[in-house]
């Protein structure tokens, strides 16, 4: 299953979106982080791999307007920290 089959499938992710077929990685993995459950989660980890989620997940953190609610941002930069350290 590649990235696209799968955000296809979970159409209430991405509710707020017209054409759900020419998605970025990097706005699935905002949808998937802000509202899928820890499933949808693995799945699109095990699809993209940790590594690439997490560098996602830290490449939008950088940005001056961030789209994660603060209990989300705080959750997954504890767990890629964890789970993706970055290495020094």
């Amino acid at each position: 299953m590649d990235i696209q089959n799968f955000i296809a499938k979970r159409p209430c992710l991405v509710w707020y979106i017209g054409d759900k077929k020419h998605l970025s990685n990097e706005a699935i993995v905002e949808s998937v982080l802000n509202y899928g459950d820890f499933q949808d989660v693995k799945k699109m980890i095990s699809i993209l791999g940790m590594k690439r989620v997490a560098n996602i997940f830290r490449q939008q953190l950088r940005h001056k307007r961030v789209n994660y609610e603060p209990k989300i941002k705080n959750y997954f930069k504890l767990y890629f920290d964890t789970h993706a350290p970055i290495k020094k």
